[in-house]
């Protein structure tokens, strides 16, 4: 069992039992509008049941619940590419409303991008991003992603077209912010 932790929270494995607790802070239209359709609303607790069930028999993506003060508030994971892009790794998150605006989001991405890199053969991580979510840019940005493209009208969520913007961090970026940040 790996955990990653930190002062506030902590990330860890997903377990069954987290089922209630991901069905409360994931039944959010807030949180479910910046996600793919994958990610439902209504979340009920038989969504988190059977998402907690694949999650536990994913063994080659690096999937953790977000945990804090005891209670799974929010998921994090790095899915690492196929093929010719598998020096690649996407992340994803997301965080329970509760939760918003207390660093929290920030501090998950930068601990999960440093231990991608510091454990794994990937040199690009990326995320996607859609153009409504200025939150989620945010976050990306204080951990040194960088906008690399934007892919416009290309995500259709409840009825709207979105464009999806496109952020990556180079291993070789990030080990210079860890270098100049211990300096």
């Amino acid at each position: 069992m790996q955990i990653i932790g930190e002062k506030d929270f902590i990330l860890r494995p997903w377990r069954l039992e987290d089922s209630e607790s991901l069905a409360r802070h994931a039944n959010n239209e807030k949180i479910a509008m910046n996600l793919r359709d994958g990610f439902p609303h209504p979340y009920t607790l038989q969504d988190a049941k059977d998402w907690i069930n694949m999650v536990i028999n994913n063994k080659k993506d690096l999937i953790y619940a977000i945990e804090i003060s005891g209670e799974a508030c929010g998921g994090i994971g790095l899915h690492g590419g196929k093929d010719v892009y598998r020096y690649n790794a996407e992340i994803g998150y997301w965080l329970s409303e509760h939760h918003w605006g207390k660093g929290v989001a920030t501090t998950a991405v930068s601990k999960l991008v440093a231990h991608g890199f510091t454990h794994y053969s990937w040199t690009r991580i990326f995320a996607g991003v859609f153009s409504n979510n200025p939150a989620s840019k945010k976050v990306l940005e204080k951990c040194g992603f960088r906008r690399e493209a934007v892919f416009k009208k290309s995500v259709k969520k409840r009825g709207i077209y979105l464009n999806e913007e496109v952020y990556s961090i180079l291993k070789e970026d990030w080990e210079e912010q860890v270098k100049g940040s211990s300096q």
